[in-house]
């Protein structure tokens, strides 16, 4: 095994023993050093390692903690790597998004905040006012992500956001023949998610968000668009 191996193998027995807990002070650099039995700088490899996941954090003057292993902090740091997986990865991931998103839409619908049916009109409103591709993209991910906040998990919230970011780059909703048609349809399932959402009607609302992802794997199966990251500012 690599040094820097050991060392992150170690590290992480720590934490996930429960040696150290979440928001715990590592000890200092050289009795941890002896206690893994490696070097610092392959310790501090190790570190910068879990640090990138979200796991760990450094405090200026103040040494290297646990962090509070939130579970939807920890998750959207896959964002990193899924921002990378090509489509047919991304359909592999479609098919859990639907599966989450139908159950944090049934649970909207089970818990609805008293203005949340409010909330989704005005934006599928002005999302059905526009044909521009960029406010669609947007506007959609608004309402995906209002519902699955409405849900009441994080950790699903964060999961459903990570792999929506990437199905994003396949964008579908570009100018060309199959446009009217592809906006129709996807207006009216947002509005079957939205009615069901009204009525308080778990059931009705999982099978309608299914309906909705499982239309746009088709589509992405069938357009087959080529990704269109967001790339950073020069």
């Amino acid at each position: 095994m690599a040094a820097t191996d050991k060392a992150l193998a170690g590290l992480r027995q720590m934490i996930a023993s429960g040696e150290l807990g979440p928001g715990a002070k590592f000890p200092p650099e050289p009795e941890l050093c002896d206690h893994l039995g490696v070097s610092r700088s392959s310790l501090r490899e190790a570190a910068r390692s879990l640090a990138a996941l979200g796991v760990i954090e450094s405090r200026h003057g103040s040494g290297t903690y646990v962090s509070a292993l939130d579970p939807a902090e920890i998750i959207s740091r896959f964002s990193l790597s899924v921002e990378l997986i090509p489509l047919e990865g991304v359909l592999q991931l479609m098919e859990v998004r639907r599966v989450l998103e139908s159950h944090a839409t049934a649970a909207a619908a089970a818990r609805q905040d008293p203005d949340l049916a409010d909330r989704l009109s005005d934006i599928l409103d002005r999302l059905e006012a526009t044909t521009d591709a960029t406010a669609i993209q947007q506007l959609d991910a608004e309402f995906h992500g209002t519902i699955c906040m409405a849900g009441g998990n994080p950790t699903v919230t964060a999961l459903c956001d990570v792999i929506r970011g990437r199905g994003g780059h396949y964008r579908i909703f570009e100018p060309g023949e199959e446009f009217d048609a592809i906006k129709q349809t996807s207006d009216r399932g947002h509005r079957a998610i939205l009615a069901a959402i009204a009525r308080r009607d778990p059931a009705a609302a999982a099978t309608a968000a299914s309906a909705h992802i499982a239309q746009t794997e088709l589509w992405l199966r069938a357009l087959r668009p080529e990704p269109q990251p967001d790339l950073p500012d020069a």
